[in-house]
């Protein structure tokens, strides 16, 4: 009896404090209205103190990338603060270099604004947009992905590179009262202006994706803003390597589609890696790119195939394969985008092959 009369009255006094906390957080850090100068005055805006940077450079549309909607777990939204920001915090360490921290990079998420403060950002970053768009289709392509056609609302337009993505903001459902923010890399073409379409896979316990796959419905109103990224088709290369697993293919996909559409005379070789046949989708689409162009060649490879696969293809790591296949005398640029793990291991391979960092390029997630 003694020690739950314990346990109540610590969970009492922690209940207390939180309140406290609270209610100092907001009634004794009043910050008032801080300025944010932008590149050098090009810019400025006022915003009430206490937020983040990123936070408050948003809702005066002003859109740093953030993956990860600013939890400080993918350090994409990087600026350069001149003046204003304070000391360079534990949570942003992992992630900037020793180069980066003299050079006053920040991220973001990280900083809350207390005082006026000085930046610099991309002039890119001023093209980001906001839009409304309403989900026009939902299509299973496997167990647990599926693809978004979302029709553009206000504006009405947007201006992509192939290999881009966007950020899609979440509703409340259920237990998640707050809204999020993640990022999905765009698999639809840029000569498709009016709309986009995405491949979502299913993360369990994932705010944002189970948002997707559970709660989105056609003819749903969604709020998403872009493009970002620097992750990109360049038009330079003598031909070209692209490697994918699972959800990456998305701007794989749509590298390859913009490719065969302005007719760029570049051979293409898309190893796409899977578990099982469950997991590969597309399939059928690829293999007809494939038989219909030269200058095109699909290879899919299944590192754990079932029985009932029936599978004649390809069997093993899409390392070992894409090891097999790229010669030594390839002068291509190669593009990836999967999981880090995957990502490592094949850029490991082509650097093996003369590759070099100026002709990978990747997207981890």
């Amino acid at each position: 009896m003694d020690i739950l009369l314990t346990v109540l009255s610590i969970s009492s006094i922690s209940t207390v404090l939180a309140i406290i906390i609270v209610i100092a957080e907001k009634y004794l850090n009043d910050y008032g209205d801080c300025e944010i100068d932008i590149n050098n005055g090009s810019k400025k805006v006022t915003v009430q103190g206490g937020d983040t940077l990123l936070s408050s450079l948003g809702e005066n549309k002003i859109f740093i990338p953030s993956a990860c909607g600013g939890k400080a777990t993918c350090g994409s939204c990087k600026v350069k603060v001149i003046e204003g920001a304070g000391d360079v915090l534990p949570t942003e360490e992992p992630y900037l270099s020793e180069n980066e921290i003299n050079e006053n990079i920040r991220l973001s998420c990280q900083i809350k604004i207390k005082r006026d403060i000085k930046i610099v950002i991309p002039e890119d970053f001023f093209n980001i947009k906001e839009y409304k768009a309403r989900v026009e289709s939902i299509i299973d392509k496997t167990y647990d992905i599926k693809e978004f056609r979302l029709g553009l609302i206000e504006p009405s337009e947007i201006d992509f590179r192939a290999g881009q993505y966007i950020q899609i903001k979440t509703k409340p459902y259920e237990k998640i009262k707050e809204t999020v923010s993640r990022a999905y890399s765009v698999s639809s073409v840029p000569s498709e202006k009016t709309g986009i379409e995405i491949i979502v896979r299913l993360v369990p316990g994932g705010i944002c994706t189970t948002f997707m796959h559970e709660y989105l419905r056609v003819g749903d109103e969604v709020i998403l803003s872009g493009p970002y990224g620097d992750f990109y088709l360049r038009e330079d290369a003598d031909d070209y390597i692209f490697i994918a697993g699972g959800s990456g293919l998305a701007p794989i996909k749509s590298m390859i589609f913009d490719i065969l559409e302005k007719r760029i005379d570049k051979n293409m070789i898309f190893f796409f890696g899977a578990g099982s046949k469950k997991d590969l989708y597309y399939y059928e689409m690829f293999k007809e790119l494939d038989n219909k162009h030269e200058n095109f060649n699909y290879v899919p490879a299944l590192s754990r195939p079932d029985v009932d696969d029936k599978w004649d293809g390809e069997i093993g790591l899409i390392t070992d394969i894409v090891s097999r296949y790229v010669d030594d005398e390839m002068k291509n640029h190669a593009y990836l985008c999967g999981s880090p793990g995957m990502l490592d291991a094949c850029i490991n391979i082509l650097k093996s092959k003369g590759f070099t960092d100026q002709t990978i390029f990747y997207d981890k997630f």
